[in-house]
């Protein structure tokens, strides 16, 4: 029978140890909830869920990225809807001038208002001090716009240019280089505002698809971040009831463990009983 060495107590002592850091481990993984709080908990699960972390993330701020240009679209295609009205009132205004029982004093009175809708047109598209922007950008300046769109490099949309400056040539700037003072300047304008309007109609075509598109790629996008987060949290999310069981076992071991060390300790004293 030892005194000084207690194999009996150093062996409890060791399981006793084990069960508590696992006890502890259980506890830690319940109160917050993660299955793998650092890398000795699963160094490949780890990398995995970092990495997926990551494209969730991405994801979500791409997802940003297309809302802030669907709204820059919404935006613009506000204005556009706004010139498409002023260019309907112009060119009922020229077909009224384009009328040989109305005076000169009539004709002159109706491009009163004809030039008023030419430089309010004018003033929401042309320069740098132009009336239509998002954000200080300017949305009719022939620019065009490079967004993210999804959590990889490389992964854009290229919106298309819209360009509405009046100094421009070509059918969109022939409304801003005439009157509608005379019966013939009005014949005219109606060909060229009936163009224009149809130029128009084009632009905010080209939006109205870039819209769709850029819809059908968000709800792509969140599916993506959907699916992603999912797994990531299959990865590194605890599973409550199976760590409550493992929790619950160690707990009963350390409690069994801490009784068998007193037990083990108490060995020792039976050497009394040889010194009589």
């Amino acid at each position: 029978m030892q005194v000084l060495n207690n194999s009996s107590a150093f062996q409890v002592w060791k399981s006793y140890t084990f069960n508590v850091d696992r006890m502890r481990r259980s506890m830690g993984k319940l109160s917050s909830g993660l299955k793998i709080q650092s890398a000795v908990d699963g160094p490949a699960d780890l990398a995995i869920s970092e990495r997926q972390r990551a494209q969730y993330r991405n994801s979500a701020a791409a997802a940003v990225n297309i809302e802030n240009d669907i709204s820059y679209i919404q935006t613009a295609d506000s204005w556009l809807q706004k010139i498409h009205d002023m260019l309907g009132r112009m060119s009922e205004l020229a077909v009224s001038s384009n009328d040989g029982t109305k005076s000169a004093t009539d004709r002159a009175n109706l491009n009163k208002e004809y030039k008023e809708l030419r430089k309010e047109i004018s003033r929401i598209t042309t320069g740098p001090n132009s009336a239509a922007k998002y954000s200080g950008l300017q949305l009719f300046s022939g620019g065009t716009l490079s967004i993210q769109v999804g959590p990889d490099s490389g992964q854009l949309f290229e919106g298309s240019s819209i360009n509405l400056q009046t100094n421009a040539v070509g059918t969109w700037g022939s409304i801003f280089n005439g009157s509608i003072a005379t019966q013939s300047t009005a014949n005219a304008a109606v060909g060229h505002l009936a163009s224009a309007i149809d130029f128009v109609s084009s632009k905010r075509a080209v939006l109205g698809a870039q819209q769709s598109r850029l819809t059908h790629t968000l709800e792509g996008l969140r599916n993506y971040e959907d699916n992603i987060r999912a797994s990531e949290s299959r990865i590194r999310d605890v599973d409550v009831a199976k760590e409550t069981t493992e929790f619950s076992k160690y707990q009963i071991l350390t409690q069994v463990g801490t009784a068998m060390l007193a037990q083990a300790n108490a060995l020792p004293q039976g050497v009394l009983s040889l010194l009589g």
